[in-house]
């Protein structure tokens, strides 16, 4: 039996929501082990001037704990 855990994180991107997807799942796997999906659960712009500087994510990383 598995048993899994869910943690919130943020991340950024300049390039648009998937980079910053990308990146938060990659960073988020240095860290823990097992990583099995990501749920988005908002999506942000940061503007500047009327021009989008910055896209965030705010993702629910699941991972399964080690026996």
């Amino acid at each position: 039996m598995s048993v899994a855990r869910v943690t919130e994180i943020t991340s950024a991107s300049t390039k648009g929501f998937d980079d910053a997807v990308q990146q938060g799942v990659a960073r988020a796997s240095k860290t823990l082990r097992n990583v099995r999906g990501a749920w988005i659960k908002e999506q942000h712009v940061r503007c500047d001037n009327g021009k989008i500087v910055e896209y965030q994510v705010n993702m629910m990383v699941t991972f399964v704990l080690d026996d």
